[in-house]
């Protein structure tokens, strides 16, 4: 079975909130969640995973650790875009990887150390060759809506989200970082080591990887790893998404915006662009352009009609500029970067 053929009923999509709340939460404490048995949370889960339609990754959110993050523009040749934007999201420092724009143009994300460490920017690795006929890098200055956040796929009740909100041991902070047990939180953000690294890499292929395959990767005992996890997801540096297309979810009509607005506007227009249902990514950036929107729409009624009116009645954006997603390559899964 493909994920093409894959149909959702209400208790995958309960399941894919779920995860979105708490990408590591035993089956058990899903199934209580969900009302459910154990048995049907792993059945489903296991279906949605085999299929290629759903996995949970743990990523890294570098601006913890001071980094920076930037998306990238490249304009191609149509026969070249499509192994482009497969080359892109083989590499271990992208995420988020769309042909956008009837495939002569690509997106991608990545992180740096520092905003001014410009020789570590993906583009200066990129081939030289002609079928790029354009790149431009653009900064993150600051986000108000997150794909993690994004309220698109909820379905469960608040009670239900209380019951799966993790709520990390505070001993095991102290155990692994050296605070004193019972400290509500560290002082500042672990520093990573090489087993890091490995951590990280096996996350960002499957999020769900069992402590056994964690401390194998590491070379830490299962304790070990169980502690680094609780340290690293209780300080912000580690993080679960689901990794799901949003066509499974119903909502069939992706783009990204790029928009210039009136500087003394811009956070108001920020601010109220987080609050639409169909934004999942709000964030200032660099650039001719200086605001970023990702939305998805059910169909391209819905997102012409999200365009011409809500967009439309924000009289801030002087320009607008709206590049369809022809197909996504990779979504969340980046490790630390190189």
């Amino acid at each position: 079975m493909s994920s093409n053929t894959v149909i959702l009923d209400e208790t995958d999509h309960r399941l894919v909130h779920a995860l979105r709340i708490d990408g590591r939460a035993p089956l058990r404490t899903l199934g209580e969640a969900l009302g459910v048995s154990e048995n049907t949370v792993a059945r489903r889960y296991r279906r949605l995973r085999s299929t290629g339609i759903l996995r949970v990754v743990g990523t890294l959110n570098g601006s913890r650790l001071g980094y920076s993050a930037w998306t990238i523009r490249l304009r191609c040749t149509p026969d070249a875009a499509g192994a482009l934007a497969t080359a892109l999201a083989a590499r271990s420092d992208t995420s988020y990887v769309h042909l956008l724009s009837g495939g002569t143009e690509i997106s991608c994300s990545t992180q740096t150390r520092s905003g001014d460490e410009s020789d570590a920017l993906l583009l200066h690795k990129l081939p030289r060759t002609a079928r790029i006929t354009s790149v431009s890098a653009h900064l993150l200055l600051g986000h108000y809506a997150l794909p993690s956040s994004w309220a698109g796929p909820d379905r469960l009740t608040a009670e239900q989200i209380a019951l799966l909100t993790p709520t990390p041991d505070p001993s095991a902070i102290g155990d692994a970082t050296g605070n004193a047990a019972g400290a509500t939180e560290p002082e500042e953000p672990p520093v990573l080591g090489e087993g890091d690294q490995a951590l990280f890499a096996v996350l960002a292929r499957d999020g769900r990887a069992s402590y056994a395959e964690l401390a194998a990767a590491t070379g830490w005992s299962d304790s070990t790893v169980r502690r680094r996890l609780t340290v690293l997801r209780r300080s912000g540096v580690l993080a679960f998404l689901v990794d799901i297309p949003p066509a499974a979810l119903g909502f069939r009509a992706e783009a990204r915006l790029w928009m210039s607005v009136r500087p003394s506007r811009l956070t108001a227009v920020a601010s109220a662009m987080a609050e639409h249902p169909e934004v999942s990514l709000v964030a200032m950036t660099t650039g001719p352009t200086n605001l970023l929107a990702a939305v998805n729409c059910r169909d391209t009624l819905h997102l012409s009609r999200y365009l011409t009116e809500r967009i439309a009645s924000l009289d801030a954006i002087r320009a607008l500029e709206t590049a369809p997603v022809i197909r996504t390559v990779k979504r969340a899964g980046a490790p630390l970067p190189l």
